[in-house]
């Protein structure tokens, strides 16, 4: 699957990198991905190389200041050491209300973790985790927390896949 050689080729890609002409080391990088939602926001952890996409989660909180706390804990808890926040832009290339509302959070996560935050273009990612879970048969209202699970790690896997290019 291309999902597995991409995770290979990468993976011997970061060891190479993390090895030649450095007398070897390889540095522990988690990386959290965050869909942020009115309601519902989905986070996906990737794996301590900071390689492929793992666990993921949903927070319930429609306060930005309360959501903004969760998430903190979360990275803390869970040993992230950057944030990747989805930038809803629209098709067009224009920022609206959501890209605005994703862009405070991303402030408010730096102040609040001092951890590196970048934004990440998340154009069609629920479209495309609704299709996944469709396919898979899953769908429907109690499926909703999974679409948003599935976006971040969707999220995730854009940013990794784009860090991992040399």
């Amino acid at each position: 699957p291309v999902g597995t050689l991409y995770g290979a080729t990468c993976l011997a890609w970061r060891y190479a990198a993390s090895h030649v002409g450095r007398g070897g080391g390889n540095a522990t990088v988690r990386i959290m991905a965050v869909d942020y939602g009115d309601a519902r926001t989905g986070l996906a952890l990737s794996d301590p190389t900071g390689t492929l996409a793992g666990d993921t989660l949903v927070l319930w909180e429609t306060s930005m200041e309360k959501l903004a706390s969760a998430i903190a804990r979360e990275a803390a808890v869970r040993g992230a050491a950057q944030l990747v926040v989805g930038h809803p832009i629209n098709m067009n290339g224009t920022l609206g209300p959501r890209a605005q509302k994703s862009e405070a959070l991303a402030e408010r996560l730096r102040a609040l973790t001092g951890l590196p935050v970048s934004l990440w273009d998340e154009r069609r990612t629920t479209v495309e985790a609704q299709r996944i879970l469709h396919t898979s048969g899953r769908h429907g209202k109690k499926n909703k927390k999974m679409v948003d699970a599935v976006a971040a790690t969707l999220i995730l896997e854009g940013y990794l896949r784009r860090r991992c290019l040399p």
